[in-house]
């Protein structure tokens, strides 16, 4: 009787076939419904990560264009107070008042479009035309991302 009973127990101890092959079943439908939100999810962060891109550039180009205002920095005529280009909010520019220079960086770096995945943004400029999609490039007062794709909110990525 000894037999019997242990050789039970081992048998009710483990999972049959046909219990591993539910429970794989069930982990596949409930990890295959949770891919579409973990991809939304990556695409919201892109998102609010273009945000961010955009919202430093612009106050980047706003601080350049206060200190132009102000006569801080030296500009050509006709420039309006915008910078060229991007690269100027980058490199170190001469600042100048109250009898003393000094170089200031408006941007560390140029940030990468997350939705890109380059380091390129579209310009608008103040010569150009409003409904213009390709930038003269000079008198920069304004970025938009070059992506063609569509936002969660079903507006085009670069009318933000």
């Amino acid at each position: 009787m000894n037999f019997h009973r242990s050789r039970r127990r081992f048998a009710q101890s483990g999972m049959s076939l046909l219990e591993l092959i539910i429970a794989c079943a069930i982990l596949l439908i409930l990890s295959s419904a949770a891919l579409p939100l973990v991809r939304l999810v990556v695409i919201r962060e892109r998102e609010n990560e273009l945000r961010q891109d955009l919202r430093e550039i612009r106050d980047a180009i706003d601080r350049y264009k206060d200190f132009a205002d102000r006569n801080l920095i030296r500009q050509k005529a006709g420039t309006e107070g915008y910078p060229p280009d991007l690269q100027t909010l980058v490199q170190a520019v001469n600042v100048g008042g109250s009898g003393y220079d000094r170089k200031v960086r408006f941007l560390r770096r140029i940030p990468v479009d997350p939705m890109t995945g380059r380091a390129e943004w579209g310009l608008r400029s103040v010569q150009d035309d409003p409904d213009s999609s390709s930038g003269g490039g000079s008198n920069v007062f304004d970025v938009y991302s070059k992506s063609t794709r569509i936002a969660l909110d079903g507006t085009r990525y670069s009318e933000w």
